[in-house]
């Protein structure tokens, strides 16, 4: 059984990205995170100040078990970037998993309204979340080809199927499905799987916002939402199993793995999964055309 030891997660300075790490590191791992706020929060919604930096996330992953190294980066900079994996490679000489979950969330994404009454500043999404998770992964790819072993990971979710906050997050989370099963076929004589992750609902600073804003919507939702440091339990348990390349290609919903790999969320809770109300994952048509 392989094991990991060497991950990196972008956008942790907070949210599932953080939880995500704090997992990894449980298990030991030497985690990686990304973020542009190092020392100071900067980020806000709804006026309201998020919390969060580099160096709370590393001191968090450092008491979880792990340790934790932070590199400040603005995933919308393909140059640092590219930065970023070069320190790894050098520190290291390995990188066992990425968690491509940097993305831009405006504050208008989940307001009412049609996507052209919004701001446009919604389709930054595209650019730093999708085209940076291509980018990541990119660099992520040769370091894990080198070693033979690797897992790269997507946070996607159930809006990659239905309606869910509007059409620019829809496009990035179809668009993260769609890199798993391309790029897996890439990787599949390189022992490296891609693996695109549909997470539940998720406990979060930003959560706890939008509640008191939009506690109306998404009441029902958040009583059974998942802690990120469920995922990142899974991403460990995925990343450790022997049979790992079975499943590359594929968009997994994380609370059906759960029960595969016997993990649960805090309190023993068994977080329920949305496939009969949101929708499935599309499965991918076999053609290839080189």
């Amino acid at each position: 059984m392989p094991i990991p030891k060497v991950a990196l997660v972008t956008g942790a300075t907070r949210g599932a990205g953080k939880g995500i790490a704090l997992g990894l590191a449980a298990k030991g791992m030497t985690v990686y995170v990304t973020g542009r706020s190092g020392r100071t929060a900067t980020a806000t919604l709804k006026g309201e100040t998020l919390s969060g930096t580099l160096d709370e996330t590393i001191a968090a992953i450092n008491a979880a078990g792990g340790t934790g190294i932070g590199i400040t980066c603005d995933h919308g900079d393909d140059e640092q970037t590219r930065q970023v994996f070069e320190q790894i490679g050098q520190e290291q000489g390995r990188l066992d998993v990425l968690v491509n979950n940097a993305a831009y969330i405006d504050d208008s994404l989940i307001d009412p309204g049609g996507f052209w009454e919004k701001s446009l500043d919604l389709v930054r999404i595209l650019d730093i979340g999708l085209r940076s998770a291509y980018v990541a992964s990119y660099y992520a790819a040769p370091l894990m080809i080198r070693n033979q072993y690797g897992l790269i990971t997507f946070t996607s979710s159930f809006g990659s199927a239905c309606y869910m906050h509007g059409p620019a997050y829809g496009a990035q989370k179809v668009g993260y499905d769609k890199f798993a099963a391309d790029m897996a076929i890439d990787l599949e004589n390189e022992n490296v799987a891609a693996v695109s992750l549909w997470l539940g609902p998720q406990r979060t600073e930003r959560t706890e916002i939008v509640l008191r804003h939009r506690g109306e919507q998404y009441d029902d939702f958040m009583a059974v939402a998942e802690t990120p440091e469920f995922n990142g339990h899974i991403i460990h348990a995925l990343a450790a199993d022997g049979a790992l390349m079975e499943k590359s290609g594929q968009t997994l919903v994380t609370a059906e793995l759960a029960p595969e790999y016997n993990i649960t969320d805090t309190g023993g809770n068994q977080p329920p999964s949305y496939r009969d109300q949101l929708g499935e994952p599309r499965i991918p048509h076999p053609a290839r055309v080189i």
